[in-house]
């Protein structure tokens, strides 16, 4: 049951980033702070805009679709198995993280720092969920 603990903190605190993310991508892409962390120019944000703001909100999916798997995974309480709908919707939310993460990696080595700081919590995440299905 350790694992499972540790692999909803660590979804959580996933969910709660990719929150963050929509928000500096849907809404906050144009400010000056918002540029500076993803290195761009005005004239850029500004040429991005809709694509960015689509991004962001693939991103709110992400941590949405986890959420409601944390919450299905509480509201289970000693009932939960590996193979609960709740599980299934946090591997998928903390999987679907991982990988973008990953792409982000492979995509771009500049973008290492941003892709570890994407993929740390979810990857956390899922070794726990693996170490609690296996138990």
């Amino acid at each position: 049951m350790l694992a499972l603990v540790v692999a909803l903190v660590a979804a959580g605190l996933a969910a709660l980033l990719h929150v963050w993310i929509f928000v500096m991508e849907s809404v906050l892409w144009t400010t000056p702070r918002v540029r500076a962390t993803f290195g761009i120019t005005d004239a850029q944000a500004e040429h991005t805009r809709g694509m960015a703001f689509n991004q962001g909100f693939y991103n709110l999916f992400l941590a949405v679709v986890t959420a409601v798997g944390i919450v299905l995974v509480v509201a289970a309480g000693t009932r939960v198995d590996s193979s609960s709908a709740g599980v299934a919707l946090v591997l998928a939310g903390v999987g679907s993280m991982f990988a973008a993460a990953l792409v982000l990696l492979l995509g771009d080595r500049g973008k290492s720092r941003a892709a570890l700081v994407q993929g740390a919590f979810p990857l956390v995440s899922l070794v726990a969920l693996i170490g609690f299905s296996l138990t």
